[in-house]
């Protein structure tokens, strides 16, 4: 006679657990997805800048068209702009790395 109690009481048991997985998948599935934190360049810059430097700066791969570097620059100059508090050697470096993905030479023709 216990034997189909503890049975009863084993599928009651089952079907609870159960039911609450199912809730906590569905409230898992249905909560917002948090947009991922770009992580962007960290340490020094090197003595010439070269072209992984500079695709590290921007936050773009080395292979990347002329729209995505534009796009890139504009957003990474807007969070470190000297008149908006950031460093004047930053913004620099940025428009250096902008320079050297876009192919623009170091060397304006100017004698100064």
């Amino acid at each position: 006679m216990a034997t189909p109690m503890v049975a009863g009481a084993a599928v009651a048991a089952a079907a609870i657990a159960g039911r609450y997985g199912i809730l906590a998948w569905q409230a898992f599935k249905a909560r917002p997805r948090m947009p991922r934190m770009r992580k962007f360049y960290e340490g020094g810059f090197q003595g010439s800048m070269t072209r992984r430097e500079a695709a590290l700066i921007l936050g773009v791969r080395e292979s990347v068209v002329a729209e995505k570097v534009k796009e890139a620059h504009r957003r990474v100059m807007v969070a470190n702009h000297p008149d908006a508090g950031g460093s004047h050697y930053l913004a620099s470096k940025i428009n250096e790395a902008k320079d050297m993905m876009l192919g623009k030479s170091n060397n304006s023709g100017s004698a100064f």
